[in-house]
């Protein structure tokens, strides 16, 4: 009887779990599909800047979209609520504009590896985090270190 039970909910766990894993994964959308709030903080903040593109993807049961943008020849890519509300920005930065800190902070977390793209990571209107990509021979990976160049508690 408990394995005949055990057939049966774990299928359904399975299903839940692919779901969840469905639910978080990126959708690239044309403007049009544009909620018309995110389209106005679209077109506030394109001025000037080429259109990439946009996405969506459901986080933590919340609609969110994304532009992708190309400012003064670098990345910007703007994450914001079904509302319009800015939730998050990623913009390339060049690694000589950084703060001392900030450098040192992300050559020490790269070690030997050579440091490619790096980005601002504001959230909420607020400065959290450099994030950098790094290659170390054949693998690449992710960096991230505070404002003020230290390692963050927790990835932002």
């Amino acid at each position: 009887m408990k394995l005949r039970k055990a057939f049966i909910i774990l299928p359904i766990l399975t299903g839940f779990g692919l779901l969840s894993v469905v639910q978080a994964q990126e959708k690239k959308i044309k403007r049009e599909e544009l909620p018309a709030a995110v389209e106005k903080t679209v077109s506030e903040q394109s001025n000037g800047a080429t259109i990439r593109g946009f996405s969506t993807e459901i986080e933590k049961g919340q609609n969110i979209y994304e532009a992708e943008f190309i400012v003064n020849g670098h990345q910007k890519d703007i994450s914001m609520d079904e509302h319009g509300k800015i939730i998050e920005v990623e913009e390339e930065v060049a690694m000589d504009s950084l703060p001392p800190a900030v450098k040192e902070g992300l050559r020490k977390s790269a070690g030997t590896g050579v440091i490619g793209k790096v980005e601002s990571l504001t959230k909420n209107g607020k400065l959290v985090a450099f994030e950098a990509d790094v290659k170390n021979e054949n693998k690449r990976s992710e960096i991230q270190v505070g404002p003020d160049g230290k390692k963050l508690a927790h990835p932002e």
